[in-house]
């Protein structure tokens, strides 16, 4: 059997289990098991974070600690046809050509392929390397949650490859700090009246995509294109909103978004068409980047609803939360130094909770944003918390690891690897807060659309990463 294939028939067994985040122990507990198979030390904390010890290989007992880390979760997202449960059902795996997509769901590559990669390298007694820490965290796509929990001494190396990047041939060096807000604004509910009718407004067919890495390529929003259409509606309907709901995670661009409302039966012809209209308006907006943007309109079942004023509240919260990029880096070209995604919406009893996702590669400006955030809130009458904050990983260009890794690549494909920071977040900012001293770089295969049922992994670039992978591990020697 291929090396190809052996690390794909893992990632099809870890994809088997479902691992959604906060429900990690199923995969904890198969990969304890494996630990046990292979004659290795596993350890878990409190937290759920699990490190497998590995023991070096002969001629590399003095060789330095190596950790190799990624994260045990993954973003569970399917298209609407899609009857998969996460809590139970396993992952298909579909191969075709070069690229390794599910069955209309997430892949779950980010980051089951790390998992799959360090296995393989264990697995594998013909390869050289130095005492191994395999570190897996849980709860990273909900806010690098087990990675916040780490106690010092759970890991004794001092260099880290993570291996949670989805570009190959580009070394990542530094990443956003971030921050989740979430809004609660209370409202007022009361029947529907003899005189209402109930609609439902859908906002389906978006890409969606990854919070950090595709917040700048211009892709439509659904919770925003909601507001928007609910704006254009109530600013010359009576209507007052039953339920709205959209998005489904913090660090993913929403790409559905609904909206049950109950219009005056005799403003029922305008809300049609400004419906149609403003719809049409919306698609030539994103015709070049959202060509399946759909919106439909369906009659509803009456039932209670927010009161005219507080409808009016809380589509002038969604319109003006802000979402997309807020400013670019004026030090490194073409990276995005500070964002907002409106992640979530949801009605409860309570009224309407929304979550925003806040990154920057800044501190000051985290915060400038999350008060505006904040500001806007207030002003809307709302309460508002912070949870999930995670500080940015500071690029240092002198890095042994770094230059280390760069001589390798160069020397393995004859062309240099590039170097750059990401405006998505990385456990390494956290890591390295914890861990003084700790040597790290984050690289990986590629993968397109991750967090959407649109995930995919190239092939090939995950063969080049296994290559460097075991030429990096070689090259320490003790000499070396």
């Amino acid at each position: 059997m291929s090396i190809e294939q052996e690390i794909l028939n893992i990632f099809e067994q870890i994809s088997a289990i479902p691992r959604a985040s906060k429900q990690e122990q199923r995969i904890s507990e198969w990969l304890q098991g494996w630990a046990a198979e292979h004659g290795c030390q596993a350890q878990t904390d409190e937290a759920g974070n699990l490190v497998i010890r590995v023991s070096a290989t002969t001629g590399y007992e003095s060789s330095p600690t190596i950790i190799l880390q990624g994260h045990l979760d993954m973003v569970c997202e399917k298209t609407p046809d899609s009857s998969h449960d996460f809590s139970k059902d396993p992952i298909r795996c579909i191969r075709e050509g070069e690229w390794l997509h599910a069955d209309n769901t997430t892949l779950g590559a980010d980051n089951g392929i790390a998992v799959a990669l360090a296995l393989a390298l264990v697995e594998n007694s013909e390869i050289a390397h130095p005492p191994l820490e395999l570190l897996f965290t849980v709860e990273e796509e909900t806010g690098l949650g087990g990675a916040a929990l780490l106690q010092r001494g759970f890991v004794n190396g001092k260099i880290l490859l993570n291996l949670d990047s989805e570009d190959e041939g580009v070394f990542t060096v530094g990443c956003a700090g971030g921050v989740k807000s979430v809004i609660q604004l209370p409202v007022t509910y009361l029947q529907a009246q003899r005189d209402e009718k109930a609609y439902a407004i859908h906002v389906m067919g978006l890409q969606g995509g990854h919070s950090g890495g595709d917040i700048h390529k211009n892709r439509a929003n659904a919770n925003k294109l909601l507001a928007r259409m609910l704006d254009a509606i109530i600013k010359k309907t009576s209507i007052r909103i039953m339920s709205v709901k959209g998005g489904s995670a913090h660090n993913a661009i929403a790409r559905e978004a609904q909206a049950a409302i109950l219009v005056d039966k005799k403003d029922e012809p305008e809300l049609i068409q400004i419906f149609e209209k403003f719809g049409q308006t919306l698609r030539d907006e994103f015709a070049d980047t959202e060509a399946g943007l759909t919106f439909r309109l369906v009659e509803d079942q009456a039932r209670q609803a927010a009161v005219e004023g507080d409808s009016r509240k809380m589509v002038a919260l969604l319109q003006a939360l802000p979402h997309g990029v807020s400013k670019m880096s004026s030090a490194i070209e073409g990276l995005v130094e500070t964002s907002n995604n409106l992640a979530v919406i949801e009605s409860n009893d309570e009224g309407l909770r929304v979550v925003t996702s806040q990154r920057s590669m800044l501190a000051s400006q985290l915060e400038e944003i999350t008060r505006r955030i904040e500001a806007i809130a207030f002003l809307s009458d709302a309460q508002v918390s912070r949870s999930s904050h995670y500080p940015a990983w500071k690029p240092r260009m002198d890095s042994p690891l770094l230059n280390r890794s760069r001589t390798v690549y160069e020397h393995l494909f004859g062309e240099p690897a590039q170097v750059e920071a990401i405006h998505a977040g990385l456990e390494c900012g956290v890591i390295g807060e914890k861990y003084e001293g700790m040597d790290m770089i984050s690289f990986g295969p590629t993968i397109l659309d991750p967090h959407s049922p649109q995930e995919r992994l190239h092939i090939p670039s995950l063969m080049k990463v296994w290559e460097l992978l075991v030429a990096l591990l070689k090259s320490y020697t003790v000499d070396g």
